[in-house]
């Protein structure tokens, strides 16, 4: 009886290439949380930035924001655990929700502000929003990852975090770098969102096709679609978007908006009263129809005395260096301010130019583009006059500017006889704030003379004349030029505080201890 054997397909399955496959789906898979994480920090750093751009205060801005955000990620990988189920679904839909929440942060978050005055509820939203996100992300891509390869929990954990961080290293490297130089706020954070999405929604329509539904596939691709769709509208709108709701922000129509390396700065122009204002991320700097109230009141006092040599800290809109260039005495003056473009604007704006005078065409004044603090702690030079016309205490980084170690620095820039004159906001909206300033200019070893004039734009604003050994006489100079405002009966009466604002005894503000930002929270009163 003769044998058969049945015909058998022999299916071989080739282990070193299935591995090799498996390899490439993981790396793919890690790419995509390399991106993911990347865009998840871009949109934490737009937040902080655009708080410190239009509230200042740049340690509590990133404080609530980070908290929210960390918070919510802890709340957002708990919640996601039940869909883990279908991971590859759930992260492709999580990844394009995230795209259109964090793509959009700015512009709704700068919407709220402009229009609706509701930014610090809207913050709180968004921040808790995009960190649920970002959190539900973790244990959908731990599930996906294990299925693509069966691997221990703790190397899948390895691996995964090891992307997410050097993700979030190149996002944080990005947004200063790349994104805010060369798209912007709002547009990158918009092309973020959009890469996002498509990052997301690729690994679910690429490697995990398979396993998502005909269906579900076209309506996961329709979504994403739709996504980005709605992301670059509005990227090609946001600059007309920004200057509406620019606009919208200010009073006066706006002639001149532009975002340095380091602030925004917008000009505007009535057209009623030719009044013309400079705003550094939205605080007042200067209102032409008064700004030679506090300029006089800045300088003259200062010029008793030798003032052969003069530096200004600050004062990049030229201002107080057209006081300073009326005395024909005067020279040399160093001009140190952090921003060229405010210096380029003084420069060049035909407005600009006639209200300082032309002050940087004068050969006497030198231009200095640094940041003062770290300027003076180089400088080998003395100065007769310094002059500390810089920007309110709003955030550390401009708090450091009223700190004793900087006026340590000033008292090692002063001649044996000079003498410094310091802007320090409003002993009455903000009392405390502005007799910090004195208690921090005494224990760098200055001793000050208080003043205080009205300017209409600002309020009662006060200064101090400081010098080494005894308080400085207040007091005109023999050869100062005709003023507008000041003359010796306005000086006199500037030195008299009512007993309501009268002088407070308070410790001084440092670099490790910036108690001037908490008692500049008395202007919110108003």
């Amino acid at each position: 009886m003769g044998s058969s054997r049945a015909d058998v397909t022999d299916v071989t399955v080739d282990p070193a290439r299935e591995g090799r496959t498996a390899r490439v789906r993981r790396s793919l898979v890690l790419t995509a949380v390399f991106v993911c994480a990347a865009c998840g920090l871009v949109y934490e750093l737009a937040l902080v930035a655009l708080g410190s751009y239009l509230l200042g205060n740049t340690i509590t801005q990133a404080s609530v924001v980070l908290a929210l955000m960390v918070f919510a990620m802890g709340v957002g990988s708990l919640a996601a655990k039940p869909l883990t189920a279908h991971a590859a679904v759930a992260f492709a839909g999580v990844e394009i929700v995230l795209a259109l929440v964090g793509g959009t942060s700015v512009l709704v978050l700068y919407a709220a502000f402009a229009w609706w005055s509701l930014y610090q509820p809207v913050l709180v939203l968004l921040a808790l929003a995009i960190g649920f996100l970002i959190g539900a992300e973790i244990p959908l891509l731990m599930t996906m990852l294990q299925r693509i390869r069966e691997q221990e929990a703790s190397s899948a954990v390895a691996d995964l975090f090891a992307a997410d961080y050097v993700g979030a290293l190149v996002g944080g490297l990005a947004f200063p770098f790349v994104l805010l130089p060369w798209l912007g706020l709002l547009e990158g954070t918009l092309v973020v969102g959009a890469v996002n999405a498509a990052a997301g929604a690729a690994v679910t329509l690429g490697l995990f096709r398979r396993e998502v539904r005909r269906g579900v596939r076209a309506a996961l691709a329709v979504a994403l679609l739709a996504c980005l769709a709605v992301l670059l509208v509005l990227a090609a709108q946001a600059s007309s978007f920004e200057a509406t709701a620019r606009q919208r922000i200010f009073r006066d129509p706006v002639v001149h908006a532009e975002r340095s390396a380091y602030q925004e700065i917008v000009v505007t122009h009535s057209l009623r009263g030719g009044d013309m204002r400079l705003f550094l991320n939205g605080d007042l700097q200067f209102s032409s129809m008064d700004e030679y109230r506090y300029h006089e009141s800045l300088v003259h006092p200062a010029m008793t005395g030798q003032h052969q040599r003069v530096l200004v800290l600050g004062g990049g809109d030229g201002l107080a260096a057209r006081e300073l260039l009326r005395y024909n005495d005067v020279d040399a003056i160093t001009l140190v301010d952090l921003d060229p473009a405010v210096v380029d604007l003084a420069r060049t704006n035909a407005t600009f130019r006639r209200l300082n005078a032309d002050a940087f065409a004068d050969p006497r004044l030198k231009v200095v583009n640094a940041d003062a603090f770290a300027w003076l702690r180089s400088n080998r030079d003395q100065f007769d006059v310094i002059v500390a016309d810089m920007p309110d205490a709003d955030d550390v980084a401009t708090a450091k500017l009223y700190s004793v170690e900087t006026y340590g620095l000033i008292r090692t820039a002063l001649a044996p006889e000079g003498r410094v004159v310091v802007q320090a906001g409003s002993p009455y909206f903000a009392r405390e704030a502005y007799w910090t300033t004195a208690a921090s200019l005494r224990a760098a070893g200055l001793r000050p003379t208080a003043y205080h004039v009205d300017v209409p734009s600002f309020g009662d604003w006060g200064f101090f004349l400081a010098a080494v050994g005894e308080s400085p006489a207040l007091r005109m100079p023999p050869d100062a030029p005709t003023t507008q405002f000041l003359d010796a009966r306005v000086l006199m009466a500037a030195q008299v505080f009512p007993r309501d604002r009268a002088e407070l005894r308070l410790s001084p503000s440092t670099l490790l201890k910036p108690t001037l930002l908490e008692r500049q929270g008395e202007w919110r009163g108003y």
